[in-house]
C-alpha cells in the first residue's frame, strides 16, 4: 500500500451509522412454532379428522358415544401436527445457526489511525477496508488502492475472475455496475491480490442486500400435497358413501330383517317412538364412525414421523433439509439443473497430468520415475508464493497463493530436502504481464527455477530432463504443442516447469532453457459426481449443466461427467437460448444438456418452462443472482458453502456441495414415497374390511362385529404403530432404477388397490365364516363373548401378517427385513397388546380371555394372509408382462 489510511474516527462512524445504518442484513421474517402448527391443520385429512372430532364430541356430550373415542382422535390429530412442526422448526433453527455464524465473519478496518477487527456487521458506510487473497468481501464500495482478481460468479454469473483497478481521484465509476473495474460489491471473492476498498453501501441498501429483499416468488404446491388432498378427496367421499350405507343397511335390518318382513310386526315397531328414535341415533353414530374409520388418521402422523426420521439420516449424510416437502418432493424429480462448479466438478483446481519433454504422461507425482520426481519436486516447492504446512491432524495444508499455485504445490510431496538445502538468491514473482515467476537457487543447486505460460517457454527449450534426471536433446516441440492444443479441447490449462543457468530479470526471459516438464491443471470432474450423474440418469431424471464457462469448456467437462452422451444432445449459450421463443425451448427441452456462459435470468426461465410442460424440477445455486431460481424450483438445492441469500431461498441445504449427496436425496425422496404408500395399503385394508363387515353383518344377522371402540382401538393403535414401523424403511438403490412419479399421478396405484381390495374382501370373508358358521361357535364352545373376541384378534393378527406383505412388492416378505428392525419390534409390540387386551379389555373392548387351540385356530387364520398376498402377486406380475 503506498497511502497512509487513518479510516473513520469513532464520532463519524456513529454520525454513519445513524444516517446510513450498519452493514447487517435485515432477517427475514421466520415463521414461529404457532405458525408452523397453524400450517400443518391445513391439511385435507387433518380438516376431515376435525370434522370427525367435533361429532365425536357432540355424541359424548348427548351420552350417545364415549369421551375417550374423541381423545383418540384427538390425540392422533396432535401427533400428526406436532412431529411435523417440531421436525420442521427444529432443523430451522439448525439453519438460522449457520445464518447466524455467518455474521461473525471479522473484518480488518481502519478507525481512528489504527487497524482494528470488527464483525461484519458492524462495517458502515466511509470505512476503509483491507481486502487479501481468500476474502469475501463485505459490503459494496470502491476500490482505493492496490490491485485485485475476484470472483463475482456468486452475483452476475461471470465465470472469468473479474481484474479490478483503483478509482482515480475525481474519476467516476457507475454504481451497480457489477462488471465496473472499481466497484466491489458484497458476496464476490478475492482470487488474487490485496487492496483497500471505502464502503460506500452496507447492509440492504447493498446489491446482494436488495437482491435478497426482492426474493418473492409464490411457491408451489408440492406433488406429495396434491396427490394427498387427492387421496382425502376420495377417501371422504367414500366414507361418507359407507357411512350413508351403513346407516340405511342397519335401519333395513331393524325395520324389515327383523321383523321379518311381516307387515303386522313392522307397523307395531313404528308404533315404539322411542325404540325406532334409539335405533336412527344408534344407526347415525355408527355412521360417523364409519366415516371416521375410513379415514386414515394415522396417515399424517405417519407422512410427519417418516419425515422427521429421514431428516435426521440425511444430515449425517450431509444434506441439511430446511422445508419437510422438500425430501419426498426430490424422489419426484424429473428434471435437474446443476450448477458445474464445486458440484459436478471438485470447485478447486488440481494438477490431473505431469507430461515430461519425452511426451511421457503421469497422473500422480508417484508414478514419476525417482531422479526425475525429485527435479519436478524441488522445482515446484522452490518457486511458488503458496506454503505447504501441517493441519492439527497432521494432514496437509496449503495456504496462501492464488488457486493455480494451491493446485501445483498440492501435487508435490513435502520433500523440501530433495536437492539438500537450497538457498533463495532472487524471486520474481508471476504477473500477467510476464507470464511466469522464477527463483534462483544457490546451494546443492545451482539454477534458476522458472514456472510459466508455455508459450513464452517452450520455444527456448533446447534441453529436458530424462527419467534419470539427466539433461538430453530436446525434440519433442511439435509433439508438445500438438498436447497443448488437446488439453485446451478439454478444457484443461498447461504451466510449463524449466530450469536455466542464464541470469534472470523481470524485464527480460533467457534464451535457453531445460524442460522440466508440464504440468496440465484443471478444476477436475469429481469421480463420485460421475457415478452420481449416472445413478441419477438411470432414475429417470434429465441433468442439465449450467456453468458461466465458454462453449468448449462446458462441453469437455458434461462429456467427462457422461452428461452428454447421445448425439441428439443439444449444448446452448445463453445469447442462443435467449434468442428461442418459449415454445421453441419448450420443444427441444428434453434434449438440452448443458447451457454455456449462463446467466441468472436464464436459470429463472428454464425452471418456469420446465415446470408449464408438467416436469418437476429440482436447481442447484450458491450465489445471490440463483436465489430467484432456488426460489421458483419444485426443489432448491443450495449449496453449503454459498451466499445465505441462496441458502434462505433453498428447500435442501447439500452442506458438501456435492452432486452425490443431491443423488441421495432423491433417494431419499423415493424411499419416503414408498414407506407412505406402504402405509396407505397397509391401513387401507383395515378400513375396507371394517367397511365392509360393518356394511354386511346386517344383512346376514350378525349384530355389530365390530363395536365403536374396538374400530377405535384398530385405528388408534395399528395407526400409530404402523406409522413407526414404516417410517424406519432402508433406502433401496433399486427405486433409483424406476421411473419418477408423475405429479398428477394417483398415489394409490392399481398394484396398491388390487392389494388392499384383495386382502380387505378376504378379511370381510372370513370374519363373517366366523361370527356366522355353526362350526366357529361350536369350535369356541358355543361362548359368543369368546367368538367375537377371537374374530377381533384375528382382525389385528391379519393386518399384522400383511404387514410383512406390504413392506416388499417381492414374494419374498423377509426382503431386507433385516434393515428395518423397528418393523419387527413393532409388529411383536401388536400382537402382545392384542393378547393382553383379551385379558383386560372386559365390557370396554368387548374380550375375554381366550384358550391355547382357539388361539392356535386365530393364528391359523390370520397367516393366510400371507400365501394369499403372494397369489395375488404372481397374478399381477404375469397380467403386467402381458
Amino acid at each position: 500500500m503506498n497511502k497512509k489510511f487513518s479510516g473513520l474516527t469513532t464520532a463519524e462512524v456513529e454520525k454513519s451509522r445513524q444516517e446510513h445504518g450498519t452493514n447487517g442484513l435485515t432477517e427475514k421474517e421466520t415463521e414461529t412454532f404457532l405458525d408452523k402448527l397453524k400450517g400443518n391443520f391445513d391439511d385435507p385429512i387433518i380438516k376431515i379428522l376435525l370434522v370427525a372430532l367435533v361429532l365425536n364430541l357432540i355424541f359424548a356430550f348427548l351420552g350417545y358415544a364415549e369421551w375417550f373415542e374423541a381423545l383418540g382422535i384427538a390425540i392422533a390429530v396432535l401427533l400428526a401436527t406436532l412431529i411435523g412442526t417440531w421436525s420442521e422448526f427444529s432443523n430451522e433453527s439448525a439453519f438460522q445457526k449457520l445464518q447466524e455464524d455467518a455474521s461473525k465473519i471479522i473484518v480488518k478496518v481502519f478507525r481512528d489511525g489504527h487497524v482494528v477487527e470488527i464483525k461484519i456487521d458492524d462495517i458502515v458506510q466511509g470505512d476503509e477496508i483491507i481486502l487479501q487473497t481468500g476474502d469475501k468481501i463485505p459490503a459494496d464500495g470502491v476500490l482505493l488502492d492496490g490491485d485485485l482478481k475476484v470472483d463475482q460468479a456468486s452475483l452476475n454469473g461471470e465465470s472469468d475472475e473479474a481484474k479490478k483497478i483503483p478509482l482515480e481521484p475525481g474519476q467516476e465509476y457507475e454504481d451497480g455496475d457489477t462488471f465496473n473495474e472499481h466497484a466491489l460489491f458484497r458476496g464476490a471473492v478475492i482470487t488474487s491480490g490485496e487492496a483497500v476498498m471505502k464502503v460506500t453501501k452496507v447492509g440492504d441498501k447493498s446489491f446482494f442486500g436488495q437482491m435478497a429483499s426482492e426474493l418473492t416468488v409464490e411457491e408451489r404446491e408440492s406433488p406429495l400435497k396434491l396427490k394427498l388432498a387427492d387421496l382425502a378427496d376420495k377417501i371422504s367421499k367414500a366414507g361418507y358413501t359407507g357411512g350413508v350405507l351403513i346407516f340405511i343397511s342397519f335401519m333395513v335390518n331393524k325395520i324389515f330383517i327383523e321383523n321379518q318382513f311381516n307387515g303386522a310386526k313392522i307397523s307395531e315397531y313404528f308404533s315404539n317412538i322411542g325404540e325406532v328414535g334409539n335405533n336412527v341415533v344408534e344407526a347415525f353414530i355408527l355412521a360417523v364412525i364409519i366415516i371416521v374409520v375410513a379415514v386414515p388418521e394415522g396417515l399424517p402422523m405417519m407422512i410427519a414421523m417418516v419425515l422427521s426420521q429421514n431428516m435426521k439420516k440425511m444430515l449425517r449424510d450431509n444434506i441439511l433439509v430446511r422445508k419437510l416437502e422438500g425430501i419426498e418432493t426430490s424422489g419426484s424429480l424429473n428434471m435437474l439443473f446443476s450448477d458445474k462448479t464445486g458440484t459436478i466438478t471438485k470447485g478447486q483446481l488440481d494438477v490431473v497430468s505431469y507430461i515430461n519433454g519425452a511426451n511421457e504422461d503421469y497422473s500422480k507425482l508417484g508414478e514419476i520415475p525417482t531422479e526425475l520426481k525429485r527435479i519436478v519436486s524441488t522445482t515446484i516447492l522452490n518457486n511458488t508464493n503458496a506454503v505447504m504446512t501441517e493441519d492439527e491432524n497432521g494432514g496437509i495444508l496449503i495456504i496462501g497463493g492464488n488457486p493455480t499455485e494451491k493446485a501445483v504445490l498440492a501435487f508435490v510431496e513435502k520433500d523440501e530436502k530433495s536437492f539438500g538445502t537450497l538457498e533463495h538468491v532472487t524471486t520474481i514473482p508471476f504477473s500477467s504481464a510476464r507470464k511466469f515467476s522464477a527463483t534462483q537457487v544457490a546451494g546443492d543447486w545451482n539454477t534458476t527455477l522458472i514456472k510459466g505460460a508455455p508459450e513464452k517457454i517452450l520455444p527456448n527449450c533446447s534441453t529436458y530432463y530424462d527419467q534419470d534426471g539427466q539433461k538430453v536433446a530436446f525434440t519433442k516441440l511439435a509433439e508438445l504443442d500438438n498436447k497443448i492444443n488437446e488439453l485446451a479441447k478439454k478444457s484443461i490449462r498447461v504451466l510449463i516447469l524449466a530450469t536455466t543457468d542464464e541470469v534472470v530479470t523481470e524485464e527480460s526471459l533467457p534464451s535457453d532453457y531445460t524442460l522440466v516438464g508440464i504440468l496440465a491443471i484443471r478444476d477436475d470432474v469429481r469421480p463420485e459426481a460421475i457415478e452420481a450423474i449416472h445413478e441419477v440418469q438411470q432414475a429417470g431424471v434429465q441433468v442439465v449443466m449450467i456453468t458461466g464457462d465458454r462453449k468448449e469448456t462446458a462441453v469437455a467437462i458434461a462429456k467427462d461427467a457422461n452428461i452428454l452422451q447421445a448425439e441428439d444432445d443439444i449444448v446452448l449459450t445463453s445469447q442462443e437460448l435467449n434468442e428461442m421463443p418459449d415454445e421453441e425451448v419448450k420443444s427441444i427441452l428434453p434434449n438440452i444438456r448443458v447451457i454455456a456462459r449462463a446467466l441468472p435470468t436464464d436459470k429463472s426461465r428454464l425452471v418456469r418452462l420446465s415446470q408449464e410442460i408438467g416436469l418437476v424440477v429440482g436447481m442447484t445455486g450458491d450465489g445471490v443472482n440463483d436465489s430467484p431460481a432456488l426460489k421458483r424450483a419444485d426443489v432448491g438445492f443450495a449449496m453449503g458453502s454459498g451466499t445465505e441469500v441462496a441458502k434462505e431461498a433453498g428447500d435442501i441445504v447439500i452442506l458438501d456441495d456435492n452432486f452425490k449427496s443431491i443423488a441421495q436425496s432423491i433417494l431419499f425422496g423415493r424411499t419416503i414415497y414408498r414407506s407412505i404408500q406402504k402405509f396407505i395399503v397397509f391401513q387401507l385394508t383395515l378400513n375396507v374390511g371394517a367397511l365392509l363387515i360393518s356394511f354386511i353383518a346386517p344383512f346376514v344377522g350378525i349384530d355389530h362385529p365390530l363395536t365403536i371402540t374396538q374400530m377405535l382401538w384398530v385405528n388408534l393403535v395399528m395407526d400409530t404403530l404402523a406409522a413407526l414401523a414404516f417410517g424406519a424403511e432402508p433406502t433401496l438403490r433399486r427405486y433409483m432404477k424406476e421411473k419418477p412419479k408423475d405429479r398428477a399421478e394417483n398415489i394409490v396405484t392399481k398394484g396398491m388397490f388390487s392389494a388392499f381390495a384383495t386382502e380387505g374382501v378376504v378379511i370381510t370373508a372370513i370374519g363373517l365364516w366366523m361370527l356366522k358358521g355353526e362350526f366357529m361357535l361350536k369350535f369356541f364352545d358355543n361362548d359368543l363373548l369368546a367368538l367375537q373376541t377371537g374374530f377381533f384378534s384375528f382382525f389385528i393378527l391379519y393386518a399384522v401378517f400383511n404387514g410383512f406383505n406390504t413392506r416388499t412388492e417381492k414374494l419374498n416378505i423377509f426382503d431386507n427385513l433385516n434393515r428395518n428392525k423397528m418393523f419387527l419390534r413393532i409388529m411383536l409390540l401388536i400382537i402382545v397388546v392384542q393378547i393382553v387386551m383379551t385379558f383386560i379389555g372386559g365390557p370396554i373392548l368387548r374380550t375375554t380371555p381366550l384358550n391355547f387351540h382357539e388361539w392356535a385356530m386365530v393364528l391359523g387364520l390370520s397367516v393366510l394372509a400371507i400365501p394369499i398376498d403372494m397369489c395375488r402377486k404372481l397374478i399381477v406380475k404375469a397380467i403386467s408382462k402381458d
